[in-house]
């Protein structure tokens, strides 16, 4: 195999648990020299993040599940096969509107190490117990800061 390549197996690397959702990570930055970070998260509905511009690009495709993604002023609705490229510095949001599988990469990198800060390390690679506890979304966006993440409180209903 190649010198840099990078090969990761299902169940393979890190895995964090955070606002009820389980976050795997398929190549860190690190693996990457920086270039990304490619995660797959499975998020059970109505718990996305907060919203939240990153300081490099985002680029999601739906695996499974649906979701109501909010980028800038416009909502879309996603599914199985729906892909997502978020600029740099947009706000954007998303809420899955049923369990979601999402494919996730990040440029540059570094993204992981934020869910690793602001999550726990995965007991399973499965859905965490399910917290009745409201997230603490001021500690998010603590953390956020320190990664370049400008995160804020989740809006009114």
């Amino acid at each position: 195999m190649a010198k840099h390549a990078h090969v990761r197996h299902s169940g393979d690397g890190k895995a964090f648990w955070m606002l009820n959702g389980l976050y795997e990570v398929k190549a860190s930055s690190d693996e990457t020299n920086g270039a990304m970070t490619v995660m797959e998260m499975t998020i059970p509905e109505g718990m996305g993040p907060p919203p939240h511009t990153h300081p490099g690009t985002e680029s999601v495709y739906v695996i499974e599940g649906t979701l109501r993604y909010h980028i800038g002023d416009e909502t879309v609705e996603g599914g199985p096969g729906s892909f997502f490229h978020i600029p740099e510095g947009t706000l954007e949001r998303f809420e899955p509107t049923s369990t979601v599988r999402l494919l996730v990469t990040y440029t540059p990198g570094d993204v992981d190490k934020f869910f690793a800060e602001a999550g726990e390390p995965a007991q399973r690679r499965e859905l965490p117990p399910r917290s009745e506890t409201p997230p603490d979304v001021d500690r998010l966006i603590e953390i956020g800061k320190r990664h370049g993440i400008q995160m804020r409180p989740m809006p009114s209903s």
